[in-house]
């Protein structure tokens, strides 16, 4: 019989989250038509090169565009290449109603968490917002992240509720205002919550905001680039964390700005984009699904010759 030493609780999704946070996107056939298999490849090699956690199907895996079957099999397709040596979190949205049946669907595929996008359409009150993720909460096992961003922007007021509940660990901050950041992180701290709240950066291309997010306590970011060139998204995050600011600086501008400069020259190309680079690299993802749609080919060869570049840099570091 197993001593009692030899019987550690597991560990809590929270102290699971670190390192980079990958954000794999979601294969489609020539068709249309979910294709599993290279999905499955995106997300092992995701893994197999040193992903902290699988974010599957969310904004970059074109949540908005899966069926909830297609869902469910991404996400237990995840939990499976995973197999247990990272997280994988989920993403759950639309009104409360279908947000709790994704999060049932996730749950039931295995996964680890929830990523809680904004409701659907509507632009609700404080009162309201809190309603939902508290209903979301409510209605599952699971651990879940809020994501601030377009409808869904809180009030630290809110924040310090949402925190309360026992199984809302932590904000994801896709909206950049740093005032608001500051006097929300502030209000948590001052509150008592169950336990220690994390914060994401959760911008597109995070790594251009990261220094500025690190002087407030938060450094847990989502890298899109991981996606496709996760050689330059590593370095960048060693550097990052161990305070080695001049390859930050040299990648920043020698990679990071000139792709947040392309990435601005097309709607949905935070997505498309991405695409675009992990089937460069060799992995046959397929197009985007509408409403989405691809990027320019001149977009996509700036696109690689940046690639090239960026690589050269991490070569040279």
């Amino acid at each position: 019989m197993p001593s009692n030493s030899s019987l550690s609780p597991t560990p809590s999704l929270s102290e699971r989250l670190s390192g980079l946070l990958f954000f794999p996107v979601t294969a489609f056939a020539p068709d249309g038509s979910l294709d599993l298999a290279a999905f499955r490849a995106h997300v092992r090699r995701g893994v197999e090169a040193g992903a902290g956690a699988v974010f599957a199907c969310c904004g970059t895996g074109e949540f908005h565009a899966l069926a909830p079957g297609e869902f469910r099999d991404c996400v237990a397709a995840a939990v499976e290449e995973a197999d247990g040596r990272v997280p994988v979190v989920a993403g759950a949205g639309y009104g409360t109603a279908l947000a709790a049946e994704y999060a049932a669907l996730a749950e039931e595929a295995g996964a680890d968490g929830l990523l809680a996008m904004p409701p659907y359409l509507v632009v609700p009150s404080q009162e309201g917002l809190l309603r939902h993720y508290t209903a979301l909460a409510d209605s599952t096992s699971l651990d879940v992240i809020v994501y601030q961003r377009d409808n869904a922007v809180f009030t630290p007021r809110t924040v310090v509720a949402l925190a309360r509940h026992p199984r809302v660990i932590g904000l994801k901050d896709g909206y950049g205002d740093l005032d608001l950041m500051q006097r929300i992180i502030t209000a948590v701290r001052s509150e008592e919550t169950p336990r220690d709240f994390l914060y994401f950066n959760g911008l597109p291309t995070a790594e251009l905001t990261g220094l500025t997010y690190r002087v407030l306590g938060v450094s847990l970011y989502s890298s899109a680039v991981f996606c496709f060139a996760p050689e330059i998204a590593l370095v960048f995050h060693r550097a990052f964390s161990t305070g080695d600011d001049e390859t930050v600086r040299k990648l920043l501008d020698g990679f990071y700005v000139p792709l947040v400069e392309l990435r601005n020259q097309g709607r949905g190309y935070a997505v498309s984009l991405v695409k675009a680079g992990v089937r460069l690299r060799g992995l046959d993802v397929g197009e985007v699904r509408p409403p989405l749609a691809e990027p320019a080919p001149e977009h996509v060869k700036e696109l690689g010759d940046l690639l090239e570049r960026g690589l050269a840099l991490v070569g040279a570091a």
